[in-house]
């Protein structure tokens, strides 16, 4: 005597088509959503705690939506600033749109940025060079210097001490001021 096939869900036999998934077999019409109790028609289906799940049910419930395109995320997912981001959304909000996945990125506004388009957008700059300052400076006369550019306006020599006087708007080292 052989032993028939048992429908997963109604366990009686299976005696024409039958789908086999999960270790399981059902009949076509009882390989239903785990939620939505809908027949699942795709060749692909989702897995959740060991049931299948349709594809609408899987993104509704189980997929995070990209901070970015608004749409859902159903591969690598990219965790930044509080947000869930596709890989190629998680871009550089400057010039560049450079991918940031993976990298050192800084954050304002909300917006992600790389190191070059974060300083050259938000950092301080230099009274001399007007180069952005991205360590230490030198403040003097109510404005920011990098270290290497606050000299002497009369010797060029880099001013080191405390004191300075002012000619013209320009630092004058005590040296040269004599």
């Amino acid at each position: 005597m052989t032993e028939s096939i048992v429908c997963h869900k109604c366990q009686e036999a299976i005696t024409k088509r039958m789908i086999t998934a999960l270790g399981k077999t059902w009949h076509p019409e009882h390989f239903l959503c785990h939620h939505c109790d809908e027949q699942i028609l795709d060749a692909t289906f989702n897995v959740q705690s060991g049931e299948p799940v349709c594809n609408k049910c899987f993104v509704e419930r189980y997929t995070y939506t990209c901070a970015g395109c608004k749409k859902p995320i159903l591969e690598k997912t990219i965790c930044a600033m509080g947000e869930s981001w596709h890989e190629d959304c998680f871009c550089c909000g400057g010039a560049c749109k450079k991918p940031l996945a993976n990298q050192t990125f800084y954050e304002r506004d909300g917006k992600p940025y790389c190191k070059k388009d974060y300083e050259d957008l938000f950092a301080a700059r230099c009274a001399k060079c007007e180069k952005p300052i991205t360590d230490s400076a030198v403040l003097a006369m109510n404005v920011k210097w990098h270290r290497d550019c606050f000299r002497c306006n009369k010797c060029e020599n880099p001013i080191t001490s405390q004191t300075f006087t002012i000619d013209g708007d320009k630092p004058v080292c005590p040296a040269c001021n004599c």
